[in-house]
This record gives structure tokens, C-alpha cells and sequence, in this order.
């Protein structure tokens, strides 16, 4: 069953009843939802999304979609860096969090309501793991970038080495889920770790870029490997 108010499920949902149960968490935990990103990366989070930017490589002026913005962290960025940005998001929760100047339009990433070819440049923050339908989303970040636009998409990683990748289960399944009892709520973040498992292996996300006409496609490592940064171009 889907939870309620913010309680996570103890099996991981898939289809509509994912969607629903994605949406209700995020709803509920938009009030503080930054403030446990800041605790729970050391703040490293800011950073990252700085080079989600930079790794655009996109002229002052273009315009850019975030897709699943959040509470707007991306957006802000990408003003900063003389970009026009647009977020979309499908948790009115987040949206009404919101602290940016960009336009904001509650949708479903998987169907934005925008025009074929429409932006330069695509980001997407930390969202990969919680769509109904990853492929789908890919054809969608296809659909409305312009030919030679570009996308850059920051999602969590788990580190190769044996002792990061031990210390990284540790916090990420056992602290952070602590961190954010303490600061939000407990049983959202101790689904977000899991919700891990929605994603598949780095070659096979760019495989599924490649797939719906991506190119120059590069993974880049973050945080010795808790994060990862993936961009490419539209063919």
C-alpha cells in the first residue's frame, strides 16, 4: 500500500502506486526537505549542483528545464549562472517550499507541457530514482531538448572500494534515515536510501541515453562516490 502523510512502505512501490506514494513523501517532507540535504551531505550538495550547471555548458540566456525541481536549489543555480531556467515538479508541496524567482509549473516530468524542441538544456537533481518510468523520461528529456541541447542529471551513487562503499551503506542506510527522524521524518528517509535500488547500473543509464539519441555522453564521480553527474548531448 501507498503511505500517507509521508510514511514510506516497507516494499518498494513501482507504477501508479509509486507515483502516488512519491509524490505524498515529497509533499510531506517540502517544509525541511533542504535544510536535511545540507546536514545530511555536509553541505556538499551546493557544490554539486554547481557543477550540474557548469556541465551544461550553455551560452548566457538559454533556456533550461529542471525537471523535478524541488524546492527550487537547481533553479536558483541556474539563474546564478545568467540562464533562464523553468522548473516543473509534480509535488505541489515542493513547489509551494519553493525559494526561487524561476517559473514554477506543477507536472509530471514524464509529459511536460511544453513544446517539442523547446529547450537548450536540461538538469534534473537527485529525481532519477523516483519517476514511474526512467526510460520514458529519457524520451522525454529527448522530445523537448533541441537538437544539440544539452542535459545534466545529478543522482546518488554507491562508491566502488570496498571501504567507501561499506562506510557509504553504513550512513546512507542507518544515519541518514537518523538525521532525518530528527530534523523531518524518519520513514521517508529511510525510503530514500532504499529507492536506491530503482536504479540501474551507470553503463546501463547511459546505454539508455544513447538509446533515445544521446552522445558525448560522460559520469562523472562526486563525493568519493556517493554522487554521480550524468551529461550528454542531443543528437
Amino acid at each position: 500500500m501507498a503511505h500517507v502523510g509521508g510514511r514510506a512502505p516497507k516494499e518498494l512501490p513501482t507504477g501508479e502506486q509509486k507515483v502516488r506514494a512519491v509524490t505524498s513523501m515529497f509533499d510531506a517532507i517540502a517544509p525541511r526537505y533542504d535544510l536535511v540535504n545540507r546536514v545530511m551531505t555536509f553541505g556538499m550538495d551546493k557544490g554539486w549542483r554547481r557543477q550540474t550547471v557548469d556541465r551544461l555548458q550553455l551560452e548566457p540566456g538559454s533556456m533550461v528545464f529542471d525537471v523535478a525541481c524541488g524546492t527550487g536549489d537547481l533553479c536558483k543555480q541556474l539563474r546564478r549562472s545568467r540562464l533562464l531556467a523553468v522548473g516543473f515538479d509534480m509535488s505541489s508541496g515542493m513547489l509551494e517550499a519553493a525559494r526561487t524567482s524561476a517559473p514554477l509549473v506543477l507536472a509530471d516530468g514524464l509529459n511536460l507541457p511544453v513544446r517539442d524542441g523547446s529547450a537548450d538544456g536540461i538538469t534534473c537533481g537527485f529525481a532519477l530514482r523516483n519517476v514511474e518510468n526512467l526510460a520514458r523520461l529519457f524520451e522525454e528529456f529527448a522530445r523537448v531538448l533541441r537538437p544539440a541541447g544539452r542535459v545534466s542529471l545529478l543522482e546518488v551513487a554507491e562508491p566502488k572500494a570496498a571501504i567507501l562503499k561499506m562506510g557509504h551503506k553504513l550512513y546512507f542506510h542507518k544515519v541518514v534515515p537518523v538525521i532525518g527522524g530528527l530534523i523531518s521524518d524518519r520513514n521517508a528517509y529511510s525510503y530514500l536510501p532504499r529507492s536506491t535500488a530503482y536504479l540501474p547500473p551507470p553503463d546501463r543509464m547511459l546505454e539508455m541515453l544513447q538509446e533515445v539519441g544521446f552522445h558525448s555522453l560522460d559520469r562523472k564521480v562526486l563525493g568519493l562516490g556517493a554522487a554521480q553527474l550524468i551529461t550528454g548531448t542531443r543528437g
